[in-house]
């Protein structure tokens, strides 16, 4: 799909309030409702904007500490890729996970409470999965930049 300026804006308005009514968002990127609503619509369509979520303050919820976790895999065939993803998938405390190219296989990033529960998920979960050679985790102490909004 090719994206106009209008799209843009949109897409923009979109990434920072996804609850914004058609109204607002037609008087903010300069048109009726009518055309607004069909190019969100055909955003939509064509996969553009995936989903809408709410992106919730982990720190209120009890799992303000972050850890981004290095693994390495025991092969790296697609078996045992395919093995880690499953094992992977169940893990409600794994946000993200990338396989990686580069000194590591896999990266995931956890949210947890503290370094105690980290370190028990790593002990009972993730270092269970046979997959899994070896596990290094890393943990931030600040937070310069942390965003959702892809530049468009």
């Amino acid at each position: 799909m090719r994206l106009d300026e209008i799209d843009r804006r949109i897409l923009r308005a979109l990434q920072r309030d996804g609850r914004i009514a058609n109204n607002d968002l037609a008087r903010a990127v300069g048109l009726s409702p009518s055309p607004c609503l069909r190019r969100v619509r055909a955003l939509e369509d064509a996969g553009v904007i995936d989903r809408y979520v709410a992106i919730l303050n982990s720190a209120r919820l009890g799992k303000g500490q972050t850890f981004f976790t290095r693994i390495w895999l025991s092969a790296q065939d697609e078996g045992t890729i395919a093995e880690f993803t499953a094992e992977i998938m169940r893990l409600p405390e794994v946000l993200e996970c990338y396989i990686m190219l580069g000194d590591c296989d896999a990266m995931i990033r956890v949210q947890a409470a503290d370094i105690a529960e980290y370190r028990r998920f790593q002990s009972e979960k993730l270092s269970r999965i046979a997959a899994i050679r070896n596990v290094k985790s890393d943990v931030p102490s600040q937070i310069i930049k942390q965003t959702t909004e892809l530049p468009v």
